[in-house]
């Protein structure tokens, strides 16, 4: 696990990192939807941003849903990053501070790149809903 203290850029985003500080121009903005998780029914919202070195997907989850308007430049901080089908995917909820900031000196949407971070590799996201090994507590009772 890595843990963002500074700003990253776009291109520096890596499967794994938490709490991502980041500054991005909103480039599109999708309807809301409802989907089924494993937790349960969740809103989401899916939006591409990027900065001067590249776009990524960011997928608006909860309360974060309806924060971002199109050309825009946001403040991005507590963020996730995932992968899907091998693309770097920008991840935003409910503890996920996001705030409108001023655009003067942040490049137009018509000049931040297409290109978008991969991974390539095995990604396994860490499970939050079970204890790792390491946590259980070990046996102590009587043994048969």
């Amino acid at each position: 696990m890595y843990v963002s203290k500074d700003k990253v850029q776009v291109k520096d985003l890596r499967p794994g990192m938490e709490n991502v500080s980041i500054k991005v121009r909103v480039l599109e903005v999708n309807q809301p939807k409802v989907i089924q998780t494993r937790a349960g029914m969740r809103t989401l919202s899916e939006a591409v941003v990027g900065d001067g070195t590249g776009r990524v997907k960011l997928t608006l989850w909860g309360r974060a849903v309806g924060k971002l308007s199109e050309g825009r430049v946001f403040t991005i901080e507590g963020a996730w990053v995932t992968v899907f089908k091998g693309k770097v995917q920008l991840n935003a909820g409910s503890r996920t501070e996001i705030k409108e900031v001023s655009d003067e000196s942040f490049p137009p949407s018509s000049d931040i790149p297409e290109s978008e971070p991969t991974f390539e590799g095995e990604y396994r996201p860490r499970s939050k809903s079970f204890p790792s090994r390491r946590s259980r507590r070990p046996f102590r009772g009587r043994r048969k």
